[in-house]
């Protein structure tokens, strides 16, 4: 059972790592949103998110997690980004 609740402890531990990465990312993703509006780019860039999608799968197979698995946490990501970037681009209009 001790053994049970240390594993529990560690996943508790990574999974709040993982919450303060988000949001870190999330911080740096606001600012590329309010420059894409500033400068009239569309909120979304197809050809970036191919490429970062390439690369985080990639990484994934290289650290033995399913790269399929890694593609699809990052394209729920790149949603919510692009979600806020559209919002920023709309607050900017008004």
């Amino acid at each position: 059972m001790d053994e049970l609740l240390s594993l529990r402890q560690s996943i508790d531990n990574v999974d709040a790592a993982l919450i303060h990465m988000l949001a870190e990312r999330f911080k740096f993703t606001q600012q590329v949103g309010r420059l894409k509006a500033k400068h009239g780019l569309p909120p979304s860039d197809p050809e970036r998110e191919r490429v970062q999608i390439e690369r985080l799968r990639a990484l994934a197979a290289d650290s033995n997690l399913d790269p399929e698995f890694a593609e699809k946490f990052l394209n729920f990501i790149v949603a919510e980004v692009i979600h806020h970037h559209v919002r920023i681009r709309d607050s900017a209009a008004e």
